[in-house]
Formats: C-alpha cells, structure tokens, sequence
C-alpha cells in the first residue's frame, strides 16, 4: 500500500510527494541535473511508502527528501556552511532506517531482536549510502555539471556526517524494534 497511515503523517507526506512531482516537473526547464535529483527523490518517495516505517518517520523522511534536494537547487549549502552537513546526517540517518526496514521486510533480519548488532548493521548500511551518495556527486560533479561542489573536505565532512547520522539512525531503530512497535 503506498499510503502513509495516519492523518497529519498522511497529509505531511502526501504533501512532500506533490511537491516532489512538481519540483520534477519545474526541473524540467532548469535541466538534466535537477530532473535527475528530484527523480531520485521521487524514488524516495516510493520507497518511503514501501518500507514498514511508523507513519512519523516516513513523514519526516518524506519531508527530508525534497527539503535537501531543494537546498541543493537554491544553493544553500554554499550560503549556509553547516546546513550540507545537517542534511547528509539527517537524510542518511532516515534512509539508514528506511534500508533497515527493507532489510527485515525482506527476512533477512529477525524481529525482536534489536540490539548493538542490529545498530552496527543501520550504521553499516547508512555509511554505505552515504559513500553512494558521495560517488553521485562526484558523477554529477564530473559528467554533468562541474558546478556540484565536490572536493576532499567537502566530501570527508560529508562521510563523517552520513556516519554520525546512521549511528543516530540505527539508535532510533533500536529504540522502535525493542519498543514492540513496527520501525
């Protein structure tokens, strides 16, 4: 089922999956590298649907999605030098979370069995995605506009905040597996 359960969950992320379509749609006039940011967060979206996540956390992972997509667009990480860090630990930590659910919906995780494995597996796959995302930059920086800023250090604070926030993230998944509830 691709519905957020709950009301203000639901509106939330019904609200942050039209704004998506339409930041795809608006990416169209602007070019290649904002059509294929916004549908990599289209596929988020889905994903977030898809995944057996409390209706609070698909909401904000829903939310988070475009929130740093469009700080991309707008050239805020630049203005704001803290704010690129924010979003690679905020997003990375949520899409950690959201691949953990993924990986028990799939079997490959016992339930009820959350403990320091179960945070060191969220961490491991959190860092795998950010190490993903940073190769996505670099692609984009490299084949379709030299104007995604990469670079050692950009891309180490990057790591660095993609692996606090998987750590961050695999906690929260501790908490809502050992809690009883569906993560």
């Amino acid at each position: 089922m691709l519905k957020v359960q709950g009301r203000w969950a639901g509106l939330v992320a019904d609200g942050a999956a039209v704004l998506t379509v339409v930041s795809l749609l608006a990416g169209l006039l602007d070019g290649v590298v904002a059509v294929a940011l916004f549908a990599l967060v289209l596929l988020g979206q889905v994903t977030v649907r898809l995944a057996p996540l409390q209706p609070a956390v698909q909401a904000g992972t829903a939310v988070a999605l475009p929130a740093a997509a469009w700080a991309a667009m707008a050239d805020a990480y630049q203005r704001v030098s803290w704010l690129d860090i924010l979003a690679h630990c905020a997003v990375t930590g949520l899409l950690a979370v959201l691949a953990a659910a993924g990986v028990q919906r799939a079997g490959w995780l016992r339930p009820g069995r959350a403990g320091v494995g179960t945070v060191l597996l969220v961490t491991a796959l959190g860092v795998l995605l950010a190490v993903g995302w940073e190769f996505g930059e670099w692609a984009g920086h490299t084949y379709l506009d030299p104007a995604i800023q990469v670079g050692y250090g950009d891309t180490i604070g990057d790591l660095a905040a993609g692996l606090a926030g998987s750590v961050a993230g695999g906690a929260l998944y501790r908490r809502l597996t050992t809690a009883g509830r569906t993560p």
